[in-house]
């Protein structure tokens, strides 16, 4: 009769530097997996640590504590067989590493063969590339340990089969983007097919800066069928009985997928929430403008962190239109969060009198609406240093592509949870949220969007119609497409031609901008690297 083993799943959140706490995490965890009656116990790469460290890895004292705190969870932990990811250190090399530990030892140690060194990822910038097959014996069973992305690439699944391996243990920190979970279940259904071994893909979850981890870790039959997905974006321990070359779950899950809308949400809720409390704020300030933008970010504001902890400042001047104060207002009643009116007529006007000296003989243009939004962002920011809170800035993805926002005005903050979401997927989000419970206004939503700033404005004086201008920047932005294959598409090449040269002349604000959410394969930070002073002009 085949031997049946236990195995814990630890699907969590891990703080990036925080060493100790992550120790403490694991091994009560384990020691919860061990009550469980588990015989192994996983967790998901570089958790002692936190990914991405980045440049703590190259600290001696980080390295000091990496060494500390494992030899603890040796020494605590021997009740159970344990595999956790850790940045290990030899011979003046890094290496990203799985740790299998038994009986309070490190029986074998497997080194990340395929590093990631493009898009987020700088893993070829901290870590040397293992080479070796690591294959673990528990109860009769050969288990293969992979890391991440290595089981993007072919070899060494294979390596790992060939050393004698029965089933994979692949852990993971890969970051959420849109159609991320179905890009994974198809490669882990064709590295099943090709070794005809089961996986149990254990992922991260989180927010860290831009990147949100989206959990959904999966567990594949070798037939290639799914066994098993854990939740999208919550901790959770879930257990399978694995014997050779099968796998079962002991609890069942819905297998099916989120959408697309719900999972976005999700993702921004929990990149907000971690950012904020990680960095050690009590809550948010957001200025409310009756529009579409402001309107999303409170209510993913108020799912992330309660009312209690969302405080709404609404700013009007001669161009605020009723309806916008209506709706403002509304918002905020409906969510529960604390809201105050600062007037900033007699603000803006002391500045057009500060400066009509200098100013004298030339139109208004810019500059003036440019003066609005900064006395926001003054008073904002004000707040936010008074009370503890983080300003949270309300931009999109398409405003920011085109530079349709104001350096230290609608730009303030610490960070901008649309940072990375179109103006066309904002609507679309609305809606997914009032679907589960109408908490931003209708006429929000249909209403032309403006930024009042002058008499009658609307953005689409400036702009294409949003759906023809997120069209351009997907393509041109997130899909690097040459004009001419842009404008083949059957649009009009001399707005093509516009708007990728606002994306161009505007870099130097994104550079200046807040992080915030990274929901698509191309957002603007980390994952676009392009210089501020450039001759390039695209053909």
């Amino acid at each position: 009769m085949k031997k049946t083993i236990k195995i814990a799943m630890v699907q969590d959140n891990f703080l990036v530097g925080d060493i100790r706490g992550n120790a403490d995490k694991i091994i009560e965890l384990s020691h919860v997996a061990g009550v469980a009656g588990a015989d192994l116990v996983i967790f998901p790469e570089l958790a002692l640590a936190g990914y991405p460290p980045e440049d703590l890895l190259y600290r001696r004292s980080f390295i000091a504590q990496v060494e500390l705190e494992l030899a603890r969870i040796e020494l605590q932990v021997n009740d159970i067989d344990v595999l956790l990811g850790v940045p290990e250190y030899i011979d003046q090399k890094r290496y990203n590493a799985a740790v299998w530990l038994r009986d309070g030892k490190r029986i074998a140690s497997y080194h990340k063969q395929t590093l990631p060194n493009y898009s987020v990822f700088d893993e070829a910038r901290y870590f040397t590339a293992g080479s070796q097959s690591v294959v673990v014996e528990l109860q009769g069973v050969r288990f293969g340990v992979a890391i991440c992305e290595d089981v993007w690439q072919p070899q060494p699944l294979a390596g790992a089969k060939a050393a004698g391996a029965e089933v994979m243990l692949v852990l993971n920190a890969s970051p959420y983007h849109v159609g991320k979970y179905e890009e994974r279940v198809q490669v882990l259904a064709q590295r099943c097919r090709e070794n005809r071994m089961p996986i149990l893909y254990l992922n991260m979850v989180g927010g860290q800066d831009e990147l949100v981890f989206d959990g959904e870790s999966l567990v594949m039959g070798a037939d290639a069928e799914l066994v098993a997905r854990l939740p999208a974006f919550e901790s959770c321990i879930d257990y399978f009985n694995v014997t050779a070359n099968q796998v079962t779950a002991v609890h069942q899950r819905d297998l099916a997928a989120l959408r697309e809308e719900e999972a976005i949400y999700k993702a921004l809720v929990l990149g907000v929430r971690d950012y904020v409390y990680k960095n050690g704020f009590v809550g948010v300030i957001i200025g409310l403008s009756g529009g579409v933008d402001s309107a999303l970010t409170l209510a993913i504001a108020v799912d992330a962190l309660g009312a209690e902890h969302v405080h709404t400042v609404m700013m009007p001047t001669r161009y605020t239109a009723d309806m916008s104060l209506d709706d403002a207002r509304a918002e905020a009643e409906i969510l529960g969060v604390q809201y105050d009116v600062i007037p900033i007529e007699s603000v803006f006007e002391q500045f057009l009198e500060l400066l009509q000296d200098v100013f004298a003989g030339k139109e208004p243009d810019a500059t003036e609406e440019n003066i609005q939004a900064r006395c926001r962002g003054l008073i904002l920011m004000a707040i936010s240093n008074k009370s503890g809170r983080m300003l949270l800035s309300t931009g999109n993805k398409s405003e920011m592509s085109v530079g349709y926002t104001t350096l230290y005005g609608d730009m303030s903050g610490g960070f901008a949870p649309l940072k990375d979401v179109s103006k066309t997927r904002v609507y679309q989000l609305c809606r997914y949220r009032n679907s589960l419970g109408e908490v931003i206004p209708e006429r929000v939503i249909t209403r032309p969007p403006s930024a009042e700033l002058r008499p009658d404005q609307c953005d689409q004086d400036s702009l294409p119609d949003y759906e023809v201008l997120d069209r351009i920047l997907e393509m041109s932005v997130e899909q690097d497409m040459p004009i001419n294959d842009v404008v083949a598409t059957g649009l009009d090449r001399a707005v093509v031609e516009q708007i990728i040269t606002m994306v161009q002349r505007n870099e130097y604000k994104r550079r200046q901008a807040a992080p915030g959410v990274r929901i698509t394969r191309r957002a603007f930070g980390r994952d676009r690297r392009y210089p501020i002073t450039s001759g390039y002009r695209q053909d």
